[in-house]
């Protein structure tokens, strides 16, 4: 199948990806977007594990406030050199990623973050669920093990879904623009700061009212 400028043009829209990439990965995929799409998604990931191990010292500190000034983000956000993070990408990158901290508030960057003290806590407490459930005592690990999965995806940074785009999560986010950028990207820390913490107030769904001001 002939491979037109504008079957390349859609594939780089929707991928970001280079333009003799997106030409390559349909001549293989004969012309199907879809396929040319999960060829580029391969690509890059095994891309970004190549790149992952490189260290990178530069980068930026962003931040977030939340309108009103009721939630504020810091994040630290490395890649390999200067020029990169003074890039628009680049620097849309840790903005989405500070958003998605004010947002969701993970505990932690990723799952290996999390200690040991902590897990066995939380596996006990599901334990003892799964038991309150009626559960049968053969399947009590695999459901316990199942459930720390999904609280890995609530409190680790990384695991969770993108607020912009279900599709992804914050990892794969991350992934897709060390394909793009071609340097190692690594979120090292952040802090977030939520007005009156600690204090008695009433509970709101600041997910909802950051994803409100995204689509403003």
């Amino acid at each position: 199948m002939a491979i037109t400028a504008a079957m390349v043009k859609e594939l780089r829209e929707k991928t970001g990806a280079g333009m003799m990439d997106c030409k390559k990965a349909l001549v293989e995929a004969d012309g199907n977007i879809d396929k040319a799409i999960e060829i580029l998604r391969e690509k890059g990931m095994a891309s970004a594990a190549k790149k992952a191990g490189r260290i990178a010292a530069e980068g930026i500190v962003s931040s977030y406030i939340h309108t009103g000034g009721r939630i504020g983000v810091l994040v630290e956000v490395n890649c390999e050199t200067d020029f990169v993070a003074k890039t628009d990408d680049f620097q849309n990158l840790v903005k989405d990623i500070a958003m998605q901290i004010a947002a969701m508030n993970p505990k932690y960057i990723r799952r290996e973050d999390v200690p040991e003290e902590e897990l066995e806590k939380e596996r006990a407490i599901l334990r003892e669920q799964a038991l309150a459930e009626g559960k049968p005592e053969r399947v009590i690990d695999r459901i316990v093990e199942g459930r720390i999965s999904k609280y890995f995806q609530e409190v680790c940074l990384l695991e969770q879904t993108f607020i912009k785009d279900n599709e992804k999560t914050v990892d794969q986010l991350v992934r897709s623009a060390i394909a793009r950028i071609g340097e190692n990207i690594s979120v090292r820390r952040f802090v977030r700061y939520e007005m009156g913490e600690g204090l008695e107030k009433r509970t709101d769904d600041f997910a909802q009212e950051v994803m409100a001001q995204v689509k403003k």
